[in-house]
């Protein structure tokens, strides 16, 4: 068991300091040591059945990042903070990717895949007669954006600022990074680097419903 890093009173205090950044300083880029961080907060984000139907797109190049703000409501933070993440999923998942997913299993575990195809069928019959009306894609959307807040909470942690944005056009994403072609959809994306000293709405404080208004134990 790993011990603990952080305080309940450090996480909450980050907690209270993160907010959607509405301007970003040009100036600031995140560290290597702090970016492979948050692309490991990914890389370990949780999932159903642990299949992970996505793929995390890091826009670095100017020159897209520009024509993707032509697609972004004008939001300026897709150009000017530190890192772009596009957060797409694996579009139609199917019985194919779960033979990935086993295979990949057993190799991280070590053990043959022949082992695995109980649990293979389990997934397989979720996909093909799920218990409840299921689209496949609006499925693995919601398994992105446990992804995203993984990754939002892991900047707030180390003090580094995001913007989750749906404010953006997907298909015109798409075109632009060339997801079609790979299978994938642009669901979500979050600017992420540090915030501008001229962005006041840092001051505003957090509005929130009271805890017991949001919050109920049922005992």
């Amino acid at each position: 068991m790993s011990s603990a890093v952080s305080t309940p009173d450090s996480v909450l205090q980050q907690l209270q300091w993160r907010y959607a950044t509405k301007k970003f300083d040009p100036s600031k880029t995140i560290s290597d040591d702090a970016w492979k961080t948050l692309e490991q907060s990914m890389v370990l984000a949780p999932s159903s059945f642990g299949l992970q139907p996505w793929k995390f797109f890091v826009v670095g190049n100017p020159e897209i990042r520009r024509e993707l703000l032509a697609h972004s409501w004008g939001q300026a933070q897709v150009v000017d903070a530190s890192h772009l993440v596009v957060f797409a999923i694996k579009k139609d998942l199917n019985a194919a990717d779960v033979d990935r997913y086993l295979d990949r299993m057993a190799e991280v575990q070590q053990t043959p895949v022949e082992n695995l195809q109980k649990f293979g069928s389990v997934v397989k019959g979720f996909m093909e007669k799920p218990p409840y009306p299921l689209d496949i894609n609006e499925w693995s959307t919601r398994q992105v954006y446990i992804a995203l807040g993984q990754f939002m909470t892991a900047a707030a942690v180390l003090g580094i600022d995001t913007c989750p944005m749906e404010g953006f056009v997907p298909a015109k994403y798409d075109e632009v990074l060339g997801l079609p072609a790979q299978g994938y959809k642009a669901v979500v994306v979050c600017p992420v680097g540090y915030r501008s000293d001229e962005d006041h709405s840092a001051q505003r404080p957090k509005v929130r419903f009271n805890t017991e208004d949001v919050v109920e134990y049922i005992n």
